[in-house]
């Protein structure tokens, strides 16, 4: 079992104090904990920054550290001692700034025709959404960006999508292609037989309309799936990003 450091911020070394190792190392010498230390700022009686960092992380264990602690509420934070309202606001802002930038960095790669980087794109907005909610995204014929529009919010298990909402969307903004994106809160990206079937459905009614889905991904946990070619060819396969 790691032995806690109950130390004050004073008792470490300077050497090894988070602000001294990051001037003279730079931030990425830091461990996760180090740098929540230093958004953190100061620590509690009898527990230094550093311990009460380790302490926030050790409430996901089963998410990855940093990247589970920016899905606590802020009811979850505070229950802490040590961690009051404004030290739960700063770390919800910091994991938003992260967020965001991992959104634009995603951006930059997004390609309409690759299931992958559009899953890329969504896939920390959406895999720990506790409702199934669908997105659809309007193209114009040189595949460029219109809009995007939630076009359903569900239960936890059922999005109750509807073709008509998709296609009232996609003739507001004139569109001509269209991809759809929606998550699985039970964290698994396999398509349920209502998904495939909703999926031909929209496929068919779009051909009519002149307007194309070229797209139905699933977002779960950190996996994803695109239906397209379970309706192509019958096969549909989880594509996982880890």
């Amino acid at each position: 079992m790691e032995q806690k450091d109950m130390r004050s911020i004073r008792d470490i070394p300077e050497q090894e104090r988070p602000y001294e190792k990051c001037l003279k190392h730079g931030a990425a010498a830091l461990t996760d904990a180090e740098l929540l230390a230093v958004v953190l700022r100061c620590g509690t009686r009898g527990c230094s920054s550093v311990e009460l960092a380790r302490q926030l992380l050790s409430l996901c264990p089963y998410e990855g550290g940093l990247t589970g602690l920016l899905h606590l509420k802020p009811e979850q934070l505070k229950k802490l001692p040590g961690i009051g309202e404004v030290k739960a606001v700063q770390i919800l802002c910091v994991g938003e700034l992260s967020r965001r930038i991992s959104g634009r960095e995603a951006k930059k790669k997004l390609d309409f025709h690759n299931s992958k980087t559009i899953a890329e794109y969504y896939m920390e907005d959406m895999r720990h959404l506790e409702q199934e909610v669908v997105l659809c995204m309007m193209l114009d014929s040189r595949n460029q960006l219109l809009g995007e529009v939630e076009v359903s919010r569900g239960t936890v298990n059922c999005s109750l999508l509807s073709p008509r909402e998709v296609f009232i969307a996609a003739l507001e903004y004139h569109a001509v292609r269209i991809i759809l994106v929606h998550n699985h809160p039970s964290g698994s990206a396999q398509p349920s037989r209502e998904d495939i079937e909703v999926t031909r459905r929209i496929a068919a009614e779009g051909e009519n309309l002149g307007i194309a889905l070229l797209d139905h991904i699933v977002i779960g946990d950190r996996e994803y799936v695109s239906i397209m070619p379970e309706i192509a060819d019958g096969g549909c396969g989880t594509c996982s990003d880890r």
